[in-house]
């Protein structure tokens, strides 16, 4: 009999942190981050969490208390379409505390008519904060859709921004 673990049976590997914003569950497989999503619970970790989870749990961490605002981890975004990963990669690409909107991601890969296409893509990212989709807004400068709902948004973008993107009255 074999005792040895395979490296199959580590993975995907499962941290947990409590955040404003509640419970994030973030997975890692063995050459990066897969997935940071928000849970309504904690569950079950992993016995043993690969190096990339537990910098991604300070990270995070250190994010919400406002002492980073770039992230620095292996990013894994597995079969995901070459679109996706395109407008992901421009996700990436925004600055901490700004914006952008849709129409500009998808001028940026090359054709103006694939802003629908760039929200599914935003949808669909299953990296939460670290590839920040929270920092899409729609042309005129509204906030729109955000798969947690608009006030988790909002919290996001007030975290890096809070001059502007503060609730009236909250900076008082």
């Amino acid at each position: 009999m074999n005792d040895k673990v395979s490296i199959d049976q580590l993975y995907p590997a499962i941290g947990y942190l409590k955040t404003p914003i509640g419970w994030m569950e973030i997975q890692g497989s063995a050459t990066g981050i897969t997935r940071v999503r928000k849970v309504e619970m904690r569950g079950e970790e992993s016995e043993e969490l690969p190096v990339h989870v537990e910098a991604c749990k300070q990270q995070l961490g250190e994010y919400f208390r406002r002492e980073r605002s770039d992230f620095d981890l292996p990013l894994d975004f597995g079969e995901a379409t070459d679109f996706h990963q395109n407008v992901w990669h421009e996700l990436l690409a925004i600055p901490y505390g700004h914006t952008t909107n849709y129409s500009s991601i998808a001028e940026k890969l090359g054709d103006a008519n694939k802003v629908r296409a760039v929200g599914q893509a935003n949808r669909h990212n299953p990296i939460a904060i670290i590839v920040p989709c929270h920092r899409v807004v729609a042309k005129n400068g509204d906030l729109h859709g955000y798969f947690y709902g608009l006030a988790v948004k909002r919290k996001l973008l007030e975290i890096e921004n809070p001059m502007s993107f503060a609730e009236q009255g909250s900076l008082f």
